[in-house]
């Protein structure tokens, strides 16, 4: 397909999508348009009030709407593992969204659970879901787990041999490793799901002001964010453009990357995009593989019919 645009979306009706970080940005955005489609939305995040918010503007956009909310704390695990466990024993899941993210914390910080905050959260915290959420996705006929992604996930900074930053923290280097991660256990999670009805998609927004870019402090970040957003970052609108596209195209392929196809990569219609280097070597999707269910302590077996 030459041009996509979310016109192109086909009907939803009958299709359950849950969105991590769905009150703002991208998320936000993807629970508007498929909504409009006719897709019912479970927003999932940290604040009941903000998700509240949220679902009442996909009302507000289409009246009717079926939206529910899910509080989901991805830097705490047994947050993390009471809302899997909800959504686990009652529903049918057919678009997972791992969208929800944090970047740019000046400082090394653990979660609750003694992870690098960075990673912990974007990555640690969405493969412990979704393992435990699993049941849901299952259930599906047609079942599609799309995960956000970045840009960053190519810089040289983001290479996985320290997952949790101990050697040393740079704010972007731990987002870097973060969305590495993501496109390292996408690819992983493509090849243990190979056969089965699952897609796996992995997908980078361009660049856009979607609320990540918040949690900048220095003043440099102060300067530069405000220039960035006029001269460079697209939309929140047009961010979500390769989100939709994963989850609701007909021309994707599980395993596949996608990211817009505009001048350097920032907006536009999404096509499939260049990965990082050596992502895709099964070798370290195994590796991540471990390291994620011992720092999690959570097993994930998504080729088998149930999980843990």
């Amino acid at each position: 397909m030459n041009h996509w645009t979310p016109d192109d979306i086909p009907d939803q009706s009958g299709r359950t999508a849950l969105i991590t970080g769905g009150s703002s940005g991208i998320g936000l955005e993807t629970a508007r348009v498929l909504a409009r489609h006719g897709a019912r939305v479970i927003l999932a995040g940290r604040s009941q009030a903000k998700l509240d918010q949220a679902a009442e503007a996909v009302r507000a956009a289409t009246p009717g709407a079926r939206t529910d909310t899910l509080l989901l704390d991805l830097s705490d695990l047994s947050c993390v593992r009471d809302a899997a466990t909800r959504i686990a024993e009652t529903e049918t899941v057919d678009l997972l969204f791992n969208n929800a993210g944090v970047m740019n914390l000046p400082e090394r910080r653990l979660t609750r659970d003694g992870l690098e905050m960075t990673v912990g959260t974007n990555h640690l915290g969405h493969f412990a879901f979704d393992a435990q959420v699993w049941p849901a996705v299952r259930r599906s006929s047609a079942p599609r787990v799309v995960t956000v992604s970045a840009i960053a996930a190519r810089w040289p900074t983001g290479r996985l041999d320290d997952l949790m930053s101990e050697k040393g923290y740079r704010a972007m280097g731990a987002y870097a490793k973060s969305k590495r991660a993501n496109v390292v256990y996408t690819l992983e999670l493509a090849r243990r799901t190979a056969g089965s009805a699952v897609e796996a998609l992995v997908v980078h927004p361009g660049s856009a002001m979607t609320g990540l870019q918040q949690h900048g402090s220095d003043a440099l970040s102060r300067m530069v964010t405000p220039i960035a957003a006029r001269l460079l970052m697209g939309s929140p609108e047009g961010a979500a453009w390769p989100s939709l596209y994963a989850a609701t195209s007909p021309y994707v392929t599980s395993g596949e990357f996608i990211g817009p196809a505009g001048r350097d990569q920032t907006s536009g219609t999404p096509k499939p995009a260049k990965l990082p280097t050596g992502a895709d070597d099964p070798a370290e999707g195994r590796r991540l593989w471990a390291a994620s269910e011992q720092l999690t302590g959570v097993p994930f077996h998504p080729g088998t019919e149930t999980a843990p």
